[in-house]
């Protein structure tokens, strides 16, 4: 069992969400369902035997998706970071995660889905490229990464090696 869950709070999507993000990553189930109950109706604004709650799993980690109302959103702040071991993972989650998402958002590898959360899909490769003991590879990996929206991982390996794109 983990020590933390991460909570994710939505306007009324929560239910909606959590089943968009299960059905996007491999290795994901959904969870208990909890409604909210008519004692709750006039702090939460929420009709009573709407829903509160959805806990879900994606990669093992627990996620809970509340839908607490229009009162927060999400921003760049926080990110969940997709570790990615090749272009054609890049390429997936890029494209499953940001469709109907924030086009103006997508940068160095970072996007936001249709419900604002904020992802960083990256190559597990960017890692160990960018903390190279020859700091000039590491300035290039940068100076290649810092245009790109969706990461190209083949470029990033070019500028590393210090070859023309």
């Amino acid at each position: 069992m983990t020590k933390f869950r991460i909570n994710l709070w939505f306007d009324n999507e929560a239910e909606e969400a959590a089943r968009f993000y299960t059905s996007v990553f491999r290795d994901s189930k959904m969870g208990a369902v909890t409604h909210y109950p008519k004692s709750a109706e006039e702090v939460s604004g929420k009709r009573a035997g709407s829903v509160m709650t959805v806990e879900f799993e994606l990669f093992g980690q627990p996620f809970i998706a509340l839908n607490g109302g229009p009162d927060f959103r999400f921003n760049e702040a926080v990110s969940l970071v997709i570790d990615c071991q090749d272009q054609a993972e890049i390429d997936y989650y890029w494209q499953q995660l940001g469709e109907g998402g924030d086009p103006s958002a997508q940068v160095c590898g970072w996007l936001k889905d249709k419900y604002g959360v904020s992802w960083q899909v990256v190559p597990l490769e960017f890692r160990r490229m960018s903390i190279d003991q020859d700091p000039a590879k590491a300035e290039r990996v940068f100076a290649a990464l810092l245009p790109m929206k969706k990461i190209d991982l083949r470029e990033l390996r070019q500028a590393y090696e210090g070859k023309a794109a």
